[in-house]
């Protein structure tokens, strides 16, 4: 199993670690309701060091993202991201991903077990 840059720290914190995608990831603290208080009443940090990422370029990088995700690629400003979904052909959800407009090309981060 892997593990991430922050394995030990959330170690330290007391996270219950469990199997994902081939890392031992933290999937929760002091519970669910605790967890959503404290993020919705203060900050919330997720670990992303276990996502996968893929640079996409060239003259059709913009025709490609628009059919792949949901939201309007055409909309991303340089240098933003944009939080969007991959759907399956029947409209269901594959998973969410970023995708981030770097200019010449865009960077998509997706989830690693999907």
């Amino acid at each position: 199993m892997k593990r991430t840059p922050f394995y030990e720290i959330h170690l330290e914190l007391g996270a219950k670690i469990a199997p994902f995608a081939g890392y031992e990831m933290p999937i929760q603290y002091d519970g669910i309701i605790t967890e959503h208080k404290r993020v919705r009443e203060s900050v919330g940090v997720f670990d992303v060091s276990h996502m996968g990422e893929f640079k996409v370029s060239g003259r059709k990088a913009l025709n490609f993202l628009q059919k792949l995700t949901v939201n309007d690629v055409s909309k991303l400003q340089q240098g933003r991201a944009q939080y969007s979904a991959m759907c399956y052909d029947d409209g269901g959800i594959v998973d969410d991903l970023l995708i981030y407009n770097l200019g010449e090309s865009y960077m998509v981060v997706v989830n690693a077990a999907n």
